[in-house]
């Protein structure tokens, strides 16, 4: 698609309220819930938060023990076999969020995207916290991607990703004119974090950003006990985008969906012509360009 022609899409993202469950089937439901709520406001995206997968942890195991993150992968099939299937039903691209997936005997936190036609997409998460390392042995990503559809180009990354700034360039550089932020945060601190990224990342780059994050309570699965977020679709902050840089956001901490129009024309617009331009006004000459 080339810049300058006017082009619409329209995103929801769900606030995932995070249960303790019972069986898989629980899960499914509840996912399908959320994809058919989308449905009903004509998205063409649907984006869930990181983490989200974690819910199936909180399933009773045989032993009586709590599963743990190793036994995450398990559900990998189920997984795809759901979110392809509500795809191709619903016509939606569907952003599953991040779900643990084993590679080559590592851990890796992967963002899935599931296209109308049934294909699958991962982008691994690329910086992985603290927690994720020492807890989780989550593995890095070793490369990133941008996806073309028939909507518009996108990129996927993940939560602690989009506080990166050199990240972010690349995917622009590579013709990405919406980012799709999973997240998932426990506190205020680290909602913020990444919600002012966002924020940020949206301005620097002229892209629409969309996040959203996990709310609820996992009891009984570790490091899942508390949640904190909001869902949210940034745009840069200039005319014609409302002042605030937020075209829509959910209530915090609620059971929720939320919806908006992404016009991409608009972006091309502002890029040319705005009061600032900020990708076309990089001092190339001083740092480096992302080829």
């Amino acid at each position: 698609m080339k810049e300058g022609c006017v082009k619409r899409l329209r995103v929801s993202a769900v606030q995932y309220h995070l249960h303790t469950i019972d069986s898989f089937q629980q899960f499914a439901d509840q996912v399908t819930h959320y994809v058919k709520t989308a449905q009903e406001f004509e998205a063409e995206f649907v984006l869930f938060p990181e983490f989200m997968t974690t819910q199936l942890l909180s399933i009773p195991t045989d032993s009586g023990k709590g599963a743990t993150i190793d036994d995450l992968p398990n559900y990998t099939e189920p997984y795809y076999e759901l979110f392809t299937s509500l795809a191709k039903q619903t016509g939606m691209y569907l952003i599953g969020g991040t779900h643990v997936i084993r590679k080559n005997g590592k851990l890796y936190n992967a963002a899935h995207l599931f296209t109308p036609d049934g294909q699958i997409h991962q982008q691994a998460k690329l910086h992985i916290t603290p927690t994720e390392v020492k807890e989780w042995g989550i593995a890095p990503g070793e490369s990133i991607n941008v996806f073309k559809t028939e909507k518009g180009t996108i990129a996927l990354l993940t939560c602690y990703d989009i506080e990166f700034p050199e990240i972010v360039r690349i995917v622009r550089a590579k013709g990405a004119d919406v980012i799709f932020c999973p997240s998932c945060t426990d506190d205020r601190h680290g909602f913020h974090r990444v919600r002012y990224c966002c924020h940020a990342r949206a301005v620097e780059n002229q892209v629409y950003v969309v996040t959203t994050g996990t709310v609820g309570s996992l009891p009984t699965v570790d490091f899942m006990r508390a949640n904190f977020g909001q869902a949210a679709v940034i745009t840069p902050n200039n005319i014609p985008f409302p002042p605030r840089g937020i075209l829509v956001e959910g209530e915090i901490n609620d059971d929720m969906v939320v919806t908006a129009d992404l016009d991409l024309s608009l972006l091309y617009k502002v890029r040319e012509k705005g009061a600032v331009t900020t990708w076309r006004d990089r001092r190339t000459d001083l740092y480096p360009d992302w080829k």
